[in-house]
């Protein structure tokens, strides 16, 4: 019995900072070999791209959540320092709740060790590598930092087979590291110090494989675009499967967007090694290739002014009260309807209902409702657009971020009939305009992320 990957799927931001705009703001750019770097939404966050990409790999198997046994998130960067935040990942994707449940975190050596993970149990596992490092706005880990996800849906019968591995440890410390409370990355700067911390775990790592040949895909961690050709791994075959030239260093996320790479270009074997600072690496074998749905390209270049908006660097103070206040035991009630667009469909006419509570708006029956989740793609029935000073105040944080945003009335097929749903529009739409329904971030209230649907143009 084969037991690999069965699909990938993988997404990184539209918006896209590329290395000049770094040089006119600092007169220098210190992340070489990276021309472009992807940037978070004002609200996108590493869950929000988990489930992009759990997404993906579930379409990519013609699989539903309903079916994963097991749910891994691996980031060194999740939305809250303490947190299960699988359950919100299994909500947006529909796994059930008595899913074993892993969180992986704390290193960029994280992705790939939830793979490897997911891998030694016999359950179908869904497997998401999610990460948007960021640090001070001079710094040259900041200036390397990009976001990004992929998800690995992992089962017996793969096409994929995860094959020979090996690991390095080296207790040495200060190359890249974040302390407690504090939400930018760090480093030493020193040179020679920071390339043999990498570059020896690497090829160490790499050293205790049973076989020492080098495939033409090589999936290797990127702290930067230059660091990975350091080591004595063929170059082509880095170069072959690299993400981080376009996508800047996306930590955990990095080898998982490599070996998704490696597939959509049909390698057939691949060598995967992932670093962490501390120092350590994991090399691994993946022989055979999977289906793969990718959304990697960029959408819009934005300039760094507006980048820093959206960071949240000069944007001014929230205001204080006067927001539309939903405590979260109320929240809570309506999570299916936030995450899937929960709706009814009613048993006695065949209508649908959102919310599915109350009387059938078809026939006024009252009835039991049968659940059924809208598509995720829909068309624009109704538009305005709510600019600066004209949102509620629980979002004057996200305007102050991000601009005016639009509002819409969105029509989706669900089952055999259609639900019209009121929706934030990420950036604004037109009447008629096609869209789809992407998770991202509310606001934030008492303290936590407030997560739901958006329509994003499509």
């Amino acid at each position: 019995m084969s037991r690999g990957i069965l699909a990938v799927g993988a997404y990184a931001p539209g918006s896209r900072v590329p290395a000049d705009a770094f040089e006119d703001a600092w007169g220098r750019f210190d992340a070489p070999g990276i021309e472009t770097k992807a940037v978070p939404d004002a609200d996108e966050d590493a869950l929000t791209m988990a489930v992009e990409a759990g997404r993906r790999a579930l379409s990519a198997a013609d699989r539903a959540g309903t079916g994963v046994e097991q749910l891994a998130f691996a980031t060194t960067t999740p939305p809250l320092a303490e947190g299960d935040l699988t359950a919100r990942l299994g909500s947006y994707l529909d796994v059930p709740a008595d899913a074993l449940r892993r969180t992986h975190t704390g290193s960029t050596r994280a992705g790939i060790d939830a793979l490897l993970d997911a891998v030694g149990t016999d359950r179908t596992a869904l497997v998401v590598a999610s990460d948007c490092p960021e640090g001070e706005p001079d710094d040259s880990r900041e200036h390397a930092a990009g976001a990004g996800a992929a998800a690995f849906l992992v089962g017996d019968d793969a096409p994929a087979i995860i094959g020979d591995r090996g690991s390095h440890a080296d207790p040495r410390p200060g190359t890249r590291f974040r302390g407690r409370g504090n939400s930018d990355l760090d480093g030493l700067d020193i040179g020679t110090y920071d390339r043999e911390a990498f570059i020896e775990p690497v090829e160490a790592a790499v050293g205790a494989l049973d076989d020492d040949t080098v495939p033409e895909a090589v999936a290797l961690q990127a702290p930067n675009g230059k660091l990975p050709y350091r080591t004595a791994l063929d170059t082509d075959a880095i170069a072959a499967v690299e993400t981080v030239s376009e996508l800047g260093d996306t930590a955990a996320a990095g080898v998982p967007l490599s070996i998704a790479t490696a597939f959509d270009a049909g390698h057939d074997e691949t060598l995967a090694i992932g670093w962490g600072s501390g120092a350590g690496a994991t090399a691994v074998r993946v022989e055979g290739t999977a289906p793969v749905e990718a959304s990697l390209s960029a959408e819009d270049e934005i300039e760094y002014p507006a980048y820093l908006r959206r960071r949240g660097d000069i944007v001014g103070e929230k205001p204080d009260g006067g927001a539309a206040h939903v405590p979260v035991p109320t929240w809570r009630r309506a999570i299916a309807q936030r995450h899937r667009h929960e709706s009814g469909l009613c048993p006695e006419c065949g209508a649908v209902a959102f919310p599915p509570e109350g009387a059938c708006p078809e026939c006024h029956a009252l009835v039991e409702f049968e659940s059924v989740t809208p598509t995720l793609d829909g068309v624009v029935e109704a538009a305005t657009t709510i600019g600066q000073g004209g949102a509620p105040p629980e979002f004057a944080e996200q305007t102050a971020r991000q601009g005016s945003f639009g509002v819409a009335i969105v029509r989706f097929e669900a089952g055999n009939g259609e639900v019209s749903l009121p929706m934030q529009v990420v950036e604004s739409a037109a009447v008629g305009d096609p869209v789809r329904a992407v998770p991202r971030r509310v606001y934030v209230e008492e303290g936590v992320p407030r997560y739901g649907l958006k329509a994003l143009p499509r």
